[in-house]
């Protein structure tokens, strides 16, 4: 059996030889060095493990451009997605000068020799990569954050973050194309998901590996998806559940990928497909609107359904690995099995349940899902990892200016809650600054810190089932969208109390706004700092025609009303 090459004919090895590790380490902690984000570890482990071949390194600034604008690298070999390093002004980088590279814990992971540093614009990315510039979409929003300036150059590797979690299923590309080379079958079909797998699913991958006598390669990603997905610790519980128990052993392997997703649609589908040529797929299945993020700030869908699938057809031939469409599938009710809807006979009864039924509809109302729809090995992961709504946690984001009412609203809030069983937790932005954020100023990179800080602690308390009822001025939009990301866009509720400035103003007991006015106080929100309403809150208030309880009432009816609380 011989597995489809690698793009570029060979996987690319970053990784330092393991008797010179000791004296490259040694040597690495004498350099300045570069904490990595999320996203770039993830990108940096895939580009070491040949994952991401034929890159040996962070995009420089040919193949940058080129693969925005044309999906190309400088040489012409298709990769529709830019894998940059992104860095901030005071990053301490200079050309040709070795700099570390760190993980969010501190670990050195590679050394970087610098060779390109270069600026990129944002709203040029966002519409070529994402097609559009709207923050709605997650990628677009989480650009805002990043650094102006990409640098690129050689990368050592002196080792790979190492997860705790299902350590037996990272595998390497090189392990998985020995693992399937083991199974000994020609064709693979790799199958991309961020979800749970239910019946549909699983009757799908084993017809679209039935149709080419081949082994499925079932490649979950377990780095970023779409924020608010289900989290990777479920879905990898359900999809050992199913291989174990429901598919044949010699046509199953199940992987993981540590990818950081782009949400990008069309691009990020054919970037997957290349990704698992990487791993010795030679064919690939692409879902109805692949890797989406769902409507913009409209409500229209960013991509069209078929687009992705659309795009991997038309580079088939060119990357080597076939597209699969993933064809709508419906219980036949009579038959006791399920069909492509657009072979259903006329008049038979069927049925179906959409993702956001599951997930509405049965989940969060605490309904068991039923055994026709998914396996109920399954249903009983997703039932314990995900209990009703008015269990789970959300986050209500109190923003407006100083004296708006905010804090006043909250406290409210927080009482209400209680009354109804739910235990909350008031991040006030004034006692949030004299503790978790004490030392920091209002310079704007400051003000973005504070709320990164709020938002990350509320991450926590949802995590956990809890009410997080922030109250804070937060007038950057970027600072906010920032926030929802780390909640979660389903479990956060933004609150715009809309109140004048000049009755915030007339409140203002500390005498704040007055000192800004006479310039005794610079950077003040709302005088010479300017305050960035939100565009699209779940909730407005007026704090002028009605009373703080009066506002706090209509929150608990909006979270009542969402099954938030009973």
């Amino acid at each position: 059996m011989k597995l489809n090459s690698p793009c570029g004919g060979e996987l690319v090895h970053l990784l330092v030889p393991e008797n010179e590790r000791a004296e490259l380490a040694a040597y690495a902690s004498t350099l300045p060095s570069i904490q990595l984000s999320q996203r770039a570890q993830h990108d940096l482990e895939l580009l070491a493990t040949g994952a991401f071949s034929p890159l040996t390194t962070f995009h420089g600034e040919a193949d940058y451009k080129r693969v925005v604008a044309e999906m190309r690298l400088a040489d012409g070999t298709l990769w529709p997605m830019p894998i940059t390093l992104s860095v901030d002004d005071d990053a301490p980088i200079e050309l040709q000068r070795d700099v570390v590279l760190r993980s969010a814990k501190n670990e050195i992971l590679a050394i970087l020799t610098v060779e390109e540093i270069y600026e990129w614009d944002r709203d040029e990315a966002a519409a070529h990569v994402a097609g559009t510039t709207d923050r709605k979409h997650p990628l677009v929003a989480e650009m805002q954050r990043w650094g102006r300036r990409n640098v690129s150059g050689r990368l050592r590797v002196l080792a790979l973050p190492a997860p705790p979690d299902f350590r037996e299923l990272r595998r390497t590309p090189a392990e998985v194309r020995a693992a399937l080379e083991a199974l000994g079958r020609e064709h693979v079909v790799a199958f991309q998901t961020r979800n749970p797998m239910h019946r549909a699913h699983e009757e799908l991958t084993k017809r679209a590996t039935e149709s080419v006598d081949g082994v499925l390669l079932l490649h979950p990603v377990v780095g970023m998806t779409k924020p608010g997905d289900v989290d990777h610790y479920t879905r990898v519980r359900t999809y050992k559940a199913l291989t174990e128990h429901h598919f044949a052993a010699d046509r199953v392997l199940l992987s993981l990928l540590p990818l950081a997703m782009r949400m990008a649609g069309p691009r990020e589908a054919l970037w997957h497909a290349i990704i698992r040529r990487n791993f010795g797929a030679t064919h690939f299945i692409v879902g109805r609107d692949h890797a989406s993020p769902g409507v913009d700030s409209t409500g229209k869908p960013f991509y069209g359904p078929y687009d992705a699938q659309e795009l991997v057809g038309k580079h088939s031939e060119e990357i080597g690995v076939a597209m699969l469409p993933f064809h709508e599938l419906v219980y036949v009710v009579a038959d006791d099995r399920y069909e492509e809807a657009s072979r259903v006979p006329g008049g038979a009864t069927t049925r179906s349940i959409s993702g956001t039924q599951v997930r509405d509809e049965y989940l969060a109302a605490g309904v068991p899902l039923p055994s026709w729809f998914t396996r109920p090995e399954v249903a009983e992961i997703l039932g314990e990892s995900y209990p009703p709504l008015h269990r789970q946690g959300v986050c209500i984001w109190f923003t407006g200016l100083s004296g708006a009412g905010k804090s006043t609203t909250a406290e409210l809030v927080v009482e209400m809650l209680l009354e109804h069983g739910r235990q909350s937790t008031l991040l006030d932005g004034d006692v949030v600054r004299t503790h978790l954020s004490k030392g920091l100023g209002f310079s704007k990179e400051d003000r973005d810190a504070n709320i990164l800080r709020i938002g990350f602690v509320a991450a926590e308390v949802v995590r956990h089932g809890g009410v997080a009822v922030c109250a804070a001025v937060s007038p950057y939009r970027a600072a906010r969208d920032a926030a929802r990301a780390l909640v979660g866009p389903d479990r956060f509720l933004e609150v715009f109390v809309d109140t004048p400035l000049e009755v915030c103003e007339s409140r203002d007991v500390k005498g704040m706004y007055a000192q800004a006015r006479r310039g005794a106080i610079k950077g003040f929100t709302g005088i010479d700092d300017p305050y960035e309403s939100p565009l699209a809150p779940e909730l407005t208030l007026d704090t002028t025609s009605a009373t703080a309880e009066e506002n706090a009432q209509r929150i608990i009816a909006l979270l009542r009303k969402r099954g938030n609380v009973k």
